[in-house]
């Protein structure tokens, strides 16, 4: 009979708990969905409106100089954008909400001027304050504090680009590679749905692709994937290194804030001019579509790694993640043409692949290329995936982000990326 009642009590209290963090994710997808919603709504208006005066890119330093004052103003000169929301996971600590209003204004100001930059980076960066903030609001304990931050920033991602499965996992997959933070699986997979469901009811589209060919996956074709996903995997180690390496060299050369993105500006500016186009302002999704469809600069993929490093590593706000989608898909279909397989397919397989080497989260990848692409081709997605997380080696956007389990052995390392 006790046995009985101690069980009842076990049910009752996980009842209790499940009630609880579905009221929060409720709260924390409305709220967070609704930022994002206008984030979204301003990042658009502010790419057609640059799209038809591209002359505004010109005026990028002087954009610059204003994002360094404002980020002098409220004292958070040494903010480390999605770094800062990573350790803040790993260790008791608070986000301060203010990051949310600055990382909103600078990532459209970037956007306007013509900085090359992303913008689901900015995304965690809002969500994981704003959920920083919620839970202040609510009293909630430092262990759960962090639970919400993550709810925040899968609210956020989901919002912002239409993929709640891929959002749900990511926030927890990120943080530490190898552990997941299963904790957070309810808010956070809640809070992803009624985000990405009201982010669609307000006309923010999801992101989709049509992969134009798939052909059979034959020993030959895999091979060729694999070709693929080891050139991406090199990538993404390559696009870390210069994102880390420009920005020590910007910190060594160029020690004052305002002079670097002065700079950084004016050099990204008088690139552009020279490359006539502007295919590497903002995030690029009309270039990944082309890619997509088998057309491709085929030095697009370079372009967008050094306009990146040099517009986010000088100062100026947004996020690397749809620069890699860029990045990678560009790379793709130029392989895909090379080696004489389904161009449109390599797009989309160098698009997944350089993101799983990027953030080092095959989970979130496969999940992702499910919900982009369909899940016609998923054994492709599989190898590249598989591949690309392997000889990615421990490099990542995330200086915070930990390697909990070693990538090569079933052996505890515990160390950072580089």
């Amino acid at each position: 009979m006790e046995s009985i009642k101690s069980y009842a009590k076990r049910i009752f209290a996980n009842l209790k708990t499940f009630l609880k963090w579905v009221c929060i994710a409720v709260i924390t997808g409305v709220i967070v969905g609704l930022f994002s919603i206008m984030f979204s709504m301003c990042l658009t208006w502010v790419t057609d409106f640059r799209d038809s005066h591209s002359y505004i890119v010109f005026l990028l330093p002087l954009a610059g100089c204003f994002i360094v004052f404002l980020y002098k103003i409220f004292n958070y000169s040494n903010n480390k954008g999605t770094n800062l929301v990573l350790s803040t996971i790993h260790a008791d600590g608070r986000l301060e909400f203010k990051m949310a209003p600055l990382i909103f204004i600078s990532t459209v100001i970037t956007h306007l001027f013509g900085g090359s930059a992303g913008r689901e980076g900015a995304a965690l960066q809002l969500g994981g304050s704003i959920g920083s903030k919620i839970a202040d609001v609510l009293g909630l304990d430092e262990q759960d504090q962090h639970v919400v931050i993550m709810c925040g920033m899968s609210a956020a991602f989901s919002a912002l680009f239409g993929t709640p499965m891929a959002a749900s996992i990511f926030a927890m997959e990120v943080v530490s590679v190898g552990v997941m933070y299963y904790a957070a699986l309810v808010p956070c997979a809640f809070s992803a749905l009624i985000a990405s469901n009201f982010a669609a009811d307000m006309g923010i589209n999801p992101e989709s692709f049509k992969i134009k060919y798939i052909p059979d996956m034959t020993l030959e074709n895999s091979v060729k994937i694999i070709i693929i996903s080891l050139a991406c995997a090199a990538l993404s180690v390559l696009f870390c290194m210069m994102l880390h390496g420009v920005g020590d060299l910007y910190r060594k050369y160029l020690e004052n804030p305002y002079v670097r993105i002065i700079v950084a500006g004016a050099a990204i500016a008088l690139i552009m001019l020279i490359l006539g186009t502007d295919d590497y302002m903002g995030a690029g999704i009309p270039v990944i579509e082309r890619a997509i469809a088998g057309e491709v600069n085929p030095f697009a993929f370079l372009l967008k790694m050094i306009l990146t490093a040099l517009t986010l590593e000088a100062g100026f706000k947004g996020g690397e993640i749809v620069p890699s989608f860029f990045i990678g898909a560009t790379f793709g279909c130029i392989a895909g043409h090379i080696l004489g397989i389904s161009p449109s397919l390599c797009a989309a397989v160098g698009m997944i692949a350089l993101f799983c080497g990027v953030t080092n989260c095959p989970i979130t990848s496969l999940l992702i290329s499910f919900e982009l692409f369909g899940y016609r081709g998923v054994g492709y997605f599989m190898v590249a995936i598989a591949v690309s997380y392997l000889m990615s080696g421990y490099y990542g956007l995330y200086h915070d982000q930990t390697i909990v389990y070693s990538k090569y052995k079933a052996m505890y390392v515990n160390r950072k990326t580089r």
